[in-house]
């Protein structure tokens, strides 16, 4: 309740401090949705390179608060990531 940014950014700060960097390979299997309202949007070899990439959709709409913009396309896009792991 600072009105600020730093309290937001004080884990991303913690992280690396602890660990030394943010990058660390992941052997899960990963899903991205991206929404075209988001502030960042990595490109997809980024991605492929970092995680275990098994799904990648871009959605027609929605942004950093995807879940309250636009759940119906969050909610089919989860739902259809587990369905191809089962």
């Amino acid at each position: 309740m600072t009105n600020s940014i730093n309290s937001s950014m004080r884990l991303y700060a913690e992280t690396v401090r602890a660990a030394g960097s943010l990058r660390t390979e992941h052997r899960v299997p990963v899903g991205c949705a991206l929404f075209p309202g988001e502030l960042v949007r990595p490109p997809r070899a980024w991605v492929a390179r970092q995680y275990d990439l098994q799904r990648w959709t871009e959605m027609p709409r929605g942004g950093h608060f995807a879940a309250m913009e636009a759940p119906e396309l969050l909610v089919a896009d989860v739902r259809a990531f587990f369905a191809q792991l089962r």
